[in-house]
């Protein structure tokens, strides 16, 4: 075992005395060791829950004849980072994620390890550290929140806050009833309701083989996700007996898989920086147009809030993600999975129990996947959209730019009604770089929305936007605007083109204009220049890479 470089021979009689310190027996000492990485506070909804999972996880191990070890890592809520300072930490927090799993297994030569996570970065970043290390590991996502009600109807987090401050600003709801939507639009624990990026992510682990089958949608605080983590905590021990690591798990195939389900389920744009970032570190490159090549070829047979209205309660008594990958097997590669199931065992044994949650391929939302990636003269590295939330009337659409060097001026440009149909909203110097740390958009783009605003207004960023957002919104323009990008020479009144069809998106303006604004431009002095985010700002690459740090 890995354990034995700290517990065995004669030279580690001092290690041993520091591990009896624990209270460990000397029977426990034999046992394998197991690591149980929890992202548990008080802070992050999603995360709350935590505290009993981690107990089921724990009963697991030693039910499978492990030692179970907890250690804590840090949970970021996206939700309530965003819009201010706290955004800037998000996608860096991955990064630190990621290195502190690695950090803990490898000094303490654990066995395997037990990943206890739910939210946007957390998912991530553990499954990052799993590929890199690849000591025996599985996930546990603590599961998606359950939707809220008021007046009858069945409410959510982005639809019933963010964009509920645009009918706000409209005058479509009163100060009363948006003071009472924000009081039950999230009811309790969990990943917010719809297909956000926490969700995504969960879907994507489970499509990687790296969860139990079932996991992504299991709600949070159910008896069936307890019972998941209990069998997650005796299956990682036959996990470490085996030898099985996430390399094994997570091949090529694996990823593709993963592209295709998630392209199924119309997931996050941020897909498109983590698939990329956790297949680096198990060595993998995979270059951001394999997105866009799968989704011209796999439709879109789920559609989940943001894009629809259906929930991710619907989609777990719909059958999960094992009915969702029963419609893409001819589809899928076959792959092994923590369970030591197929992906084609599981996709075979998945069942639809509702076809309008989950519907056949010939009757898909739409004929290609969730994302598209566009390219132009203004992304020449690319830039991404949830085309399966853009209506049919704007995804091809010319307006005029309207600039801005934060998302701060442009929301302020937003409130303040100087955003008309035809215009087409560039906020840059959002970047991995520019950011620093690449903020989600999702107070400007839900605003607009709740507006009236999202068949005559577009948006494109080189930050990124929450799996929340609707409407043609792009993002991940690469190169961005802090590297020099053409999106940094862009001026106020420029004609814009977007063709998500076509996959264009273009500055009508001539290449010998481009090049002359390029040739002059100079890069701002940085928004932040102390703390670990302006070291952050040196090293992190474009998105089109997925934002890894080299």
């Amino acid at each position: 075992m890995r354990s034995d470089r700290i517990k065995k021979g004669l030279e580690r009689v001092p290690h041993r005395a520091l591990l009896y310190a624990t209270g460990l027996t000397k029977e426990e000492l034999k046992r394998p060791f197991i690591g149980i990485a929890t992202s548990f506070n008080d802070l992050v909804p999603g995360h709350i829950g935590m505290r009993t999972l981690e107990r089921f996880i724990e009963k697991g191990v030693h039910t499978g004849g492990g030692h179970a070890f907890l250690f804590g890592v840090p949970a970021i809520c996206d939700g309530i980072a965003m819009g201010h300072t706290g955004m800037h930490y998000s996608l860096p927090s991955r990064e630190l994620i990621a290195d502190m799993i690695e950090s803990v297994a490898m000094a303490h030569a654990l066995d395997g390890l037990v990943l206890l996570t739910n939210c946007d970065k957390i998912t991530p970043g553990m499954l990052m550290a799993a590929a890199r290390i690849n000591v025996p590991s599985i996930v546990v996502t603590a599961g998606p929140m359950h939707t809220g009600m008021y007046r009858m109807k069945r409410r959510s987090f982005v639809r019933d806050t963010y964009e509920a401050i645009g009918r706000f600003k409209n005058k479509q709801i009163t100060g009363e009833e948006l003071a009472d939507l924000e009081m039950c639009a999230c009811p309790g624990g969990g990943s917010c309701q719809g297909m956000y990026t926490a969700n995504t992510m969960a879907c994507v682990t489970e499509t990687l083989g790296m969860s139990l089958a079932g996991c992504a949608t299991a709600l949070e605080g159910t008896a069936d996700k307890r019972r998941i983590a209990f069998d997650s905590g005796v299956r990682i021990v036959g996990m470490v007996e085996e030898d099985l690591t996430p390399r094994k798990i997570m091949t090529m195939e694996a990823f593709e898989n993963a592209i295709r389900v998630d392209l199924a389920l119309g997931g996050s744009t941020n897909t498109a920086l983590h698939i990329p970032a956790i297949a680096h570190d198990a060595g993998i490159e995979l270059p951001l147009e394999l997105f866009d090549k799968l989704s011209k070829e796999t439709p879109n047979i789920v559609k989940l809030e943001p894009a629809g209205d259906h929930f991710m309660e619907d989609l777990d008594y719909a059958g999960g993600i094992p009915a969702v990958m029963n419609r893409l097997k001819e589809m899928l590669k076959d792959n092994i999975t923590v369970s030591q199931k197929s992906i084609k065992e599981i996709s075979e044994a998945g069942r639809v129990i509702d076809s309008d949650v989950i519907r056949t391929l010939e009757n898909a939302y739409y004929k290609e996947g969730g994302i598209a990636v566009l390219k132009g003269n203004l992304a020449p590295d690319g830039a991404v959209v949830k085309q399966t939330a853009v209506s049919e009337k704007m995804k091809r659409f010319t307006g005029k730019a309207k600039c801005f060097d934060s998302e701060e001026k442009a929301m302020e440009a937003i409130l303040a009604n100087q955003i008309k149909a035809g215009d087409v909203v560039v906020i840059r110097y959002e970047g991995p770089k520019g950011g620093p740390g690449m903020r989600e958009m999702l107070a400007p783009t839900a605003t607009i929305t709740g507006m009236g605003l999202s068949d005559s207004v577009a948006l494109i960023t080189d930050g990124r936007f929450s799996g929340g957002t609707r409407g043609p919104c792009i993002g991940h323009i690469s190169p961005e605007a802090m590297e020099g990008g053409p999106i940094a020479i862009v001026k106020e009144g420029d004609e814009i083109e977007i063709d998500i069809p076509n996959r264009q998106i273009s500055l009508k303006v001539s290449d010998e204009e481009i090049k002359r604004r390029l040739e002059s431009w100079k890069a701002p002095e940085p928004k932040i220049k102390s703390g670990w985010l302006a070291r952050y700002a040196k090293v992190v690459t474009s998105a089109n890479t997925g934002a890894v740090v080299k």
